[in-house]
């Protein structure tokens, strides 16, 4: 009997343990992990906004894939990630964040205008499919440890 208890415990151990593993990442750590935010994981990293978006939140954030960042004009990104010009990094990317986790369903079929971090506001049209200002969400609530990440197809640009 004792044998048997010993061997269902031992079973059980790693299905608890692998519970936890299987926590979602943060915001920072799904965007490295989805190979195609390179440019973004970049700029967060020269901004300095690493700890901000791996801290608590909730945060949501529409997540330029490096295909959007490819359609600004050419220079546009190296210039952003200059030492000089981080400043006005900083306001891009906090551009793309708004205080608290936003889903799809949240907004669905409605128009608006919604407070970004930066302190801008971005207009968000859900009425057919969402966009963000001229951006489109090509996907939609990617949850993570810390909030939701929408991956748009455009860079998004404060006004």
């Amino acid at each position: 009997m004792f044998r048997r208890t010993l061997i269902a415990a031992i079973a059980v151990v790693p299905l608890a343990f692998g519970t936890v593993a299987a926590k979602a990442a943060d915001i920072v750590d799904t965007a490295v992990s989805a190979g195609n935010f390179n440019t973004l994981v970049a700029a967060v990293q020269a901004a300095g906004l690493v700890d901000t978006l791996k801290g608590e939140g909730p945060f949501t954030v529409f997540a330029p894939t490096d295909e959007a960042f490819e359609k600004l004009p050419a220079g546009t990104v190296e210039d952003l990630l200059k030492p000089e010009n981080k400043d006005q990094l900083v306001a891009v990317l906090t551009y793309h964040v708004i205080p608290g986790k936003v889903m799809s369903g949240d907004i669905a079929g409605k128009k608006m205008g919604v407070k970004t971090v930066q302190g801008s506001e971005l207009m968000v049209d859900a009425m057919d499919g969402v966009k963000v200002d001229n951006a489109s969400v090509v996907t939609a609530d990617i949850e993570t440890s810390n909030g939701v990440i929408h991956v748009i197809d455009q860079v998004v640009l404060p006004k």
